[in-house]
């Protein structure tokens, strides 16, 4: 997980430094490899594994909200 948030803050450094343009650019890149259905299914499969091991005792994250950020949510098992 560190490395692809310091991914997203190399990307979005230069992509700031490049200009709005490339900064456009690099989020459509970004969205489209996290949209794809291969990368979906193995974060599903992840999320499950994770929410096996640590039951509700951390957050998870679900899917992206209308204005594009991602909505926390606690999950309850009862």
């Amino acid at each position: 997980m560190r490395i692809f948030l310091l991914g997203a803050a190399v990307g979005y450094v230069f992509g700031a430094k490049a200009g709005r343009a490339r900064y456009d650019q690099i989020v459509r890149t970004y969205r489209k490899v996290a949209d794809h259905p291969m990368v979906q299914g193995a974060a599903g499969v992840v999320r499950a594994k994770v929410g096996e091991k640590v039951g509700d005792k951390v957050p998870l994250l679900r899917g992206s909200g209308s204005d594009g950020h991602r909505s926390e949510s606690r999950v309850t098992r009862g």
